[in-house]
């Protein structure tokens, strides 16, 4: 699932299907709703599954979270929209913050999709954007018995449309997604400064205008994601300040600007 365009807190958000996503940001967690809720891509909503929402990813995917404050890493399924929150990358259920040891939200991480299950996901799933192909012919085994004159005894037919090992067949256009075990990776905490980055552009005068108005600094990302310059501004050691400049950003109407981690 992609969907359509939505709005929380004034910002405009356009999903979108990604299968190289890697960002850096903040995240908090999940107020439980009252009562039983679906989420976005249509599972029932659970705080003890290691799950998450996010903005624009397609839904759902599987992604890596770690935490750069204390190392700790984890692997949820995306299957929800939000946070709300302005300026926030990524929302986590009770159970998803607690594996990742988050104490004090928001939290410093890293989201990096994970390639392979995600396209599973798109490619398998009801409701996926699937290519348009033509399948391939389904074979036909024939087999051929003779009796002790050498004429045939009978001959007996067998298509091979059965599904292979290991798929569920997907009835009334619903898929069960298996439950993901709480698995925690320890690694080394890298907690970074926050910065705003207010947009990516693909020729440096450009950014250098965007710069300019938002009181930031070229940079060139390291990363090679994307156009090549990018505006930031920053850094902030304190969430309060990244946020007040990530208002007055979105306030110039610098509309794609967003907290990083670096």
């Amino acid at each position: 699932m992609v969907g359509a365009p939505w709005v929380a807190n004034g910002v405009w958000h356009y999903p979108r299907q990604d299968f190289a996503f890697r960002e850096t940001g903040l995240a908090v967690i999940d107020a439980p709703p009252r009562g039983q809720r679906l989420t976005a891509d249509g599972e029932v909503y659970d705080a003890m599954a290691m799950a998450g929402a996010h903005p624009t990813l397609q839904l759902p995917v599987m992604v890596s979270v770690r935490n750069m404050e204390n190392g700790r890493t984890i692997e949820i399924r995306l299957n929800d929209r939000g946070p709300a929150n302005r300026g926030r990358l990524i929302s986590l259920t009770p159970e998803a913050a607690r594996a990742l040891a988050i104490v004090q939200e928001p939290a410093r991480v890293e989201v990096t999709e994970l390639e392979l299950p995600s396209r599973g996901y798109a490619e398998t799933l009801p409701g996926g954007p699937l290519l348009d192909m033509q399948a391939a012919p389904v074979g036909f085994v024939q087999k051929e018995a003779l009796d002790s004159s050498g004429r045939r005894a009978g001959i007996a037919g067998a298509g091979t449309g059965a599904t292979g090992p290991g798929r569920e067949t997907v009835a009334s256009g619903t898929a069960i997604l298996p439950a993901l075990p709480v698995t925690v990776t320890q690694g080394w905490a890298t907690p970074g400064a926050l910065w705003v980055e207010a947009g990516r552009f693909t020729e440096r005068r450009y950014a250098a205008l965007a710069a300019e108005r938002a009181g930031g600094t070229v940079w060139r990302p390291s990363e090679g994601n994307g156009p090549a310059w990018a505006v930031r501004v920053g850094p902030f050691v304190r969430v309060e300040d990244a946020d007040a400049a990530l208002d007055r950003a979105l306030t110039d109407g610098l509309t794609g600007a967003h907290i990083i981690v670096e």
